[in-house]
């Protein structure tokens, strides 16, 4: 598809005062920068956005990271881990309330200890249900193996006040990698995928910061899902793909045919492209490539894909390098994933990082990436586009962080009453902390 976008244009964060502490902690007042919920759409959807400082109560220095996932009811959820020497890793939590603009609650502990596995690219997540019980999981070590560890999955059935004793989701019992996990709303409880190394026992490593099973060892790492119900009784579990790729992410949406699951394979002649699978009823559908880059990579790239969904509609957002050049590409579908059309390069060269974070709404498609310049200058991106992704709406450059290569990590993005919310790790001396701005339409 050939696309001429318009002009790129910058835009800065505008700094908003902060005129009582409890707006951070206690959660005060409302940020009148930004309109409340019900008025997103009053502007032209081609309209320039303005983005602002959006003040976090992960305040200080340790915290990273982050993910943000929108819930009933208008809300935001932001979690990260805090991670200080000498002290244990936090895993904290707080709630954002959309329509009042105001954060309903001080960080609130999930889970503490020494033996939480804490990786830049594999990190944990929440999901808030419809029931008001809040989902969590996070990575548990095992063994004393480097990537010995379990998946920890909890549930607080008061939103997030009280938290019972985890559980794993696999029972294989090995002292091998389990992580990069993705979670969705289903039934009354909810699905969860993972990349499973129970078949690695005793592999090599492949060098890669979280992957196992190198290249011609014949044990790659396989990609599970089960789900749950609210008392954290597994219902059913399943391999999904018997060879993926180590250490990428895996995504979730839920579609009007159920949920998308999204994740970076592996051939056996090393071909790791973006693959998608719905769960159809009780079984998940062949997993199809989203589009054959074919591109050919001996070691993981730790750059897995996101999706987001509305209704039969879903757009994949990925990196990729198929012929030695870094792109970020979108891809969309109209039946719930089982096809989709040619994608759009969003940026291509030598600076693309990738990292990508989508979303979909009734009137447009966002994106955002990372890029980082020869001398190590980073810089965050947001494309707006048409539903269909043939006319972009606007380029922004959102934010420089002052982190360079993986300190960053994977920035988050969720969009909700027309208005994108953007989080995250920057380094300030070493020190890697959170910091969020406001899309405003």
């Amino acid at each position: 598809m050939t696309f001429h976008p318009p002009a790129r244009r910058r835009a800065r964060p505008t700094l908003l005062p902060l005129t009582c502490a409890a707006l951070l902690l206690a959660a005060c007042g409302r940020d009148d920068a930004g309109p409340v919920a019900g008025s997103a759409g009053t502007a032209p959807v081609e309209s320039p956005s303005r983005i602002v400082e959006w003040a976090l109560p992960a305040t200080g220095a340790g915290s990273a990271s982050p993910d943000l996932v929108a819930g009933p009811g208008d809300q935001l959820v932001l979690s990260w881990v805090n991670s200080r020497e000498g002290r244990r890793h936090v895993f904290q939590f707080s709630r954002f309330d959309v329509a009042q603009q105001r954060w309903r609650n001080a960080p609130t502990t999930i889970a503490i200890g020494n033996r939480m596995f804490v990786n830049w690219a594999d990190t944990p997540h929440v999901l808030p249900t419809a029931d008001g019980a809040l989902w969590a999981h996070w990575l548990q070590k095992s063994g004393d193996a480097p990537y010995a560890y379990d998946v920890a999955l909890v549930r607080s059935s008061d939103g997030g006040s009280n938290w019972g004793a985890y559980t794993v989701p696999h029972d294989d019992g090995t002292r091998t990698e389990h992580g990069f996990v993705s979670m969705w709303p289903q039934g009354d409880g909810i699905g969860i995928a993972w990349l499973d190394g129970r078949n690695t026992a005793g592999a090599s490593h492949d060098g890669h910061e979280g992957g196992h099973g190198a290249p011609g060892d014949g044990r790659p790492m396989t990609l599970r899902a089960a789900q749950f119900d609210a008392g954290l009784a597994r219902v059913r579990e399943a391999e999904i793909d018997a060879s993926v790729c180590d250490c990428c992410q895996t995504a979730a949406a839920v579609t009007a045919r159920g949920p998308l699951l999204v994740y970076r394979g592996r051939t056996e002649n090393e071909v790791r492209d973006i693959l998608a699978t719905r769960l159809d009823g009780e079984g998940w559908t062949t997993p199809a490539p989203v589009h054959a880059d074919n591109w050919v990579m001996p070691a993981c790239p730790v750059n897995g894909p996101d999706v987001a969904a509305l209704d039969m509609a879903a757009v994949v957002g990925w990196y990729s390098a198929q012929d030695g050049t870094p792109q970020v590409k979108i891809a969309r579908s109209d039946d719930a994933g089982d096809s989709f059309a040619a994608p759009v390069v969003l940026d291509s060269g030598a600076a693309v990082q990738g990292r990508v974070a989508v979303a979909l709404d009734a009137r447009q498609v966002w994106a955002l990436w990372l890029r980082e310049d020869e001398a190590g200058a980073q810089s965050l991106w947001l494309s707006r586009r048409s539903p269909d992704l043939v006319t972009e709406y606007e380029r922004i450059e959102v934010a420089t962080p002052r982190g360079r290569g993986r300190g960053t990590g994977f920035p988050q993005m969720q969009v909700v009453g027309g208005q994108a919310y953007i989080v995250w790790t920057d380094v300030v001396d070493g020190a890697p902390s959170l910091r969020g701005v406001h899309v405003v339409r």
